[in-house]
């Protein structure tokens, strides 16, 4: 599938806001397909004209029909009957044709690995999920995922086309025909950092030092002979979160905490995942709250994760919400977030301690402040799911414009 022209160069929008207006000119062709691939995406099965499509991104009816005839011709746009107008003829919709392209989503936890089988709505067509030891050597893992990816497509085939044939070469005379692979853009991959996310190279993970300078990106593409983008599972989950409409968390500022076997925070502001020149930000659990706390794997002493799971592990869910809550109410005072979204295995088990402490914290903090309320606390949509979900939006984003950070 050619997709130059759908890429993130030229322009770019927000994960939830209106969509940029378009330009016409030539050389930012790639900025205003993304724009109409982005509005066929939101309209869903009841597509949208190409009159619509030029009212909205202020592209003239001709560039639309240049572009539209483009993706259709590439398989990624099909005409999706008449719809009646206030005046002249009725109008010819066209919709998104979703398994015209897929990505997977891949999620390395320290002890767990989910992957999963996205159309390019989103859409969750397959998963898997396996135990992983991100300990037991580079190669190891690198070979462990490769082969849960190779499984997840092995027996994916694309669905019957808009003529209702199943897009698969001819066999030989008198055989069914083989059925064929689906098209697939490459892989997301999202595990715990630090991490450059631009050249797919991770950094010191935490109580995992011998990771430190892997080029995991490079090493699973070369493996795999497919792209592949890697980035932290908070931001990962963060996207994942914009694009699919969490609450109101859409165009707003605010934070998704994952506590599972560790802690970390994806931050959108403004609409756009914020990662940091050096995909530093969100690194929430190893902020100092106790200067003679007990020693963390990062080398420092009484970072919240440390202490959160030290709690957890001794039973004592209510005492985690309450050091969670702390760091969440230095960051909502810090960044003056709309919400704060919690995830993760741990939060998943103690759901209800989880949200009503962290609320509780955050509300008392703001009284003090003279205000009535902190920052709505809310658990995140997406389930165990959500930051392999995120992982496959890497992928997807791009294609409607929507990469950013």
């Amino acid at each position: 599938m050619d997709t130059t022209y759908a890429g993130s160069g030229g322009g770019r929008h927000g994960v939830g806001g209106t969509v940029a207006g378009g330009v016409n000119l030539l050389g930012l062709r790639s900025h205003n397909a993304a724009l109409v691939l982005d509005l066929l995406r939101t309209a869903g099965e009841a597509g949208i004209s190409r009159l619509e499509l030029a009212e909205r991104t202020g592209l003239t009816p001709q560039a639309v029909s240049k572009i539209t005839a483009r993706l259709r011709a590439d398989g990624l746009a099909v005409e999706a009957g008449r719809r009646a107008s206030t005046g002249g003829k009725p109008r010819t919709v066209l919709r998104l044709v979703p398994d015209a392209g897929h990505a997977v989503g891949l999620h390395l936890d320290r002890d767990e690995l989910r992957a999963v089988l996205c159309d390019l709505t989103g859409t969750v067509i397959a998963d898997r999920r396996t135990p992983l030891d991100l300990g037991a050597g580079r190669e190891a893992v690198v070979e462990g995922a490769a082969r849960e990816v190779e499984a997840l497509l092995a027996g994916a085939v694309r669905a019957p086309g808009a003529d209702g044939v199943t897009k698969a070469p001819a066999g030989a005379p008198g055989t069914a025909p083989a059925p064929a692979p689906l098209p697939v853009l490459g892989v997301g991959v999202a595990l715990p950092g630090p991490l450059d996310h631009r050249h797919g190279v991770l950094h010191r993970v935490t109580g995992f030092p011998e990771w430190d300078g892997f080029p995991l990106r490079d090493a699973l593409a070369r493996r795999l002979g497919i792209p592949v983008v890697v980035d932290k599972d908070t931001n990962a989950a963060a996207l994942g979160l914009a694009l699919g409409g969490a609450a109101e968390a859409v165009s707003a500022s605010f934070a998704y905490l994952h506590l599972g076997t560790g802690l970390g925070a994806g931050l959108v502001i403004g609409g756009v995942v914020h990662r940091g020149a050096r995909t530093g930000a969100g690194e929430f659990g190893h902020q100092v709250i106790r200067l003679d706390g007990p020693p963390c794997d990062c080398g420092d002493r009484g970072c919240i994760e440390a202490l959160c799971l030290a709690a957890v592990a001794r039973g004592d869910v209510a005492e985690a919400a309450r050091v969670l809550g702390a760091g969440a109410a230095n960051l909502a005072r810090l960044l003056d977030i709309d919400l704060v979204l919690l995830g993760g295995r741990t939060v998943a088990a103690h759901p209800e301690s989880f949200v009503g402490g962290v609320s509780a914290v955050l509300d008392a903090r703001a009284r003090r402040e003279g205000a009535t309320a902190g920052a709505p606390v809310r658990l995140a949509p997406g389930g165990a799911r959500g930051v392999a979900e995120g992982a496959a939006q890497l992928l997807l984003a791009p294609l409607f414009g929507r990469a950013e950070g």
